[in-house]
């Protein structure tokens, strides 16, 4: 049961990654959650995740015209470089300071949110 509970979370993840929606954040949640893992282990399956479904979604996104060709290099040349400078401090930090920026990370994401589609919906 447990494994057909990470499958669905794989899946659910993987659509609404390709949408863009952050797939990979709630693949992070749920797996910080519900299994054992540790943080760093949870951010290395999270990247590995992501190599995939980004490939597939700039194949469907390039077929659908939606890439534009210079952002998209500049992106992955600095996302390349944010991973190499991830990598390292994730190792010389503690983990437990990991989970706590995690954690204000989540809560800020969640902030903003809340505000922007309060601004958007004009309430």
């Amino acid at each position: 049961m447990y494994i057909i509970f990470l499958i669905i979370v794989g899946l659910l993840s993987g659509i609404t990654a390709s949408m863009g929606l952050g797939g990979g954040f709630i693949l992070l949640i749920c797996f910080s959650i519900f299994t054992s893992f540790s943080q760093l282990e949870n951010q290395f399956i999270n990247l590995i995740f992501f190599i995939p479904i980004s490939i597939l979604s700039l194949i469907f996104h390039y077929k659908n015209k939606l890439i534009e060709k210079q952002v998209l290099l500049k992106a992955i040349v600095f996302g390349l470089i944010g991973a190499l400078i991830g990598s390292v401090i994730s190792n010389i930090i503690d983990e437990s300071l990991i989970r706590k920026l995690f954690g204000a990370l989540i809560i800020f994401v969640g902030i903003k949110q809340l505000i922007t589609v309060q601004k958007d919906s004009n309430f």
